[in-house]
């Protein structure tokens, strides 16, 4: 070949839109259990994202827990990672900037071991943006209303928005949202940013945490051209299939799913309570509903996800 020839590959967002216009991709699962599960302490409000200083291999280990286990996808460990979060404990916001990098960099470094050590099909790695509850770590990202305009919300996400998509991730995944307002502030703030989105409600039955009808919640995402696929993460497993239904018609784009087990979180005592009820069998119903983006949240492993891949023949 000649080597002035041009590279007409497609980019690594091009190819993920790719493939979900062709079928399914496997999400990886949740990142606080697979590292509570390797021994690390999360008690602290900074969450996983305190391991990317003070354990970072920790977080390319869990990362590469997923790959392994069948995901094409890995979500950072930067939901919780905000400036306001790390100067409560005394880190600049240089240094917060860095952090925030380094959790693209260590998704990317799990993807060069993983084909290092032989998986072959393609691997994305999606930068987490979690909503401003989770930055207060009192359990209010389960129920919105923070007080707080969509111009403040918007001034609160652009910062990091910016640093995560200067990170060259190949998806900004905009998760575990509980209203509508907190959407439309992180729409607007990822206009120009040049990075492909995933707007993700964590909802309760058929509405968003904050109380608003999904068909008003999704509809936004609809005419925003940043937005690939859109969907919910974070709620009951019994939540998800009318949650897909409702995505797809009203913006008529691919729809995303990862929902946590089934059990409750109890903010005061900073633990999950219940028992599950995800099983690898509800996800083809959700495909066959028009998801096309499908995982685990909170408390799905990497076994379910090994599940979840052969179930739907991506493995």
């Amino acid at each position: 070949m000649n080597s002035n020839t041009p590279d007409v590959s497609p980019s690594p967002a091009e190819a993920l839109a790719e493939a979900l216009a062709a079928g399914t991709v496997v999400l990886d699962g949740g990142m606080s259990n697979q590292l509570e599960s390797a021994g690390h302490d999360l008690s602290d409000e900074l969450w996983s994202a305190r391991l990317l200083a003070e354990r970072p291999e920790a977080v390319t280990e869990a990362h590469l827990a997923y790959f392994t286990a069948g995901a094409n996808v890995a979500i950072t460990a930067s939901y919780q990672a905000t400036f306001e979060g790390f100067a409560k404990r005394g880190i600049d916001r240089a240094e917060a900037a860095r952090l925030l990098t380094l959790s693209v960099e260590l998704a990317r470094e799990a993807a060069r071991r993983a084909h290092g050590e032989g998986i072959v099909r393609p691997l994305w790695v999606a930068a987490s943006v979690g909503p401003y509850g989770a930055m207060l770590a009192d359990g209010s990202e389960y129920r919105g209303r923070y007080g707080l305009g969509v111009d403040e919300l918007e001034r609160f996400h652009r910062p990091r928005l910016e640093v995560l998509a200067a990170a060259a991730p190949d998806v900004l995944a905009l998760e575990t949202i509980p209203d509508t307002d907190e959407a439309t502030a992180l729409l607007r703030a990822v206009r120009g940013l040049g990075v492909p989105t995933w707007l993700s409600y964590t909802v309760d039955g058929d509405r968003t945490r904050a109380g608003q009808p999904l068909e008003e919640a999704f509809a936004p995402a609809a005419d925003a051209d940043e937005v690939i696929a859109v969907g919910v993460n974070c709620c009951a497993p019994e939540d998800v299939e009318r949650a897909v239904e409702t995505a797809a018609r009203v913006t008529g784009k691919p729809v995303v799913v990862y929902p946590n087990s089934g059990e409750a979180w109890d903010a005061e005592a900073r633990a999950w309570a219940g028992r599950s009820s995800f099983t690898a069998e509800q996800v083809k119903t959700w495909r066959d509903a028009g998801a096309r983006l499908i995982g685990g949240c909170c408390r799905v492993g990497p076994e379910a996800i090994t599940s979840i891949a052969r179930t739907l023949g991506a493995a």
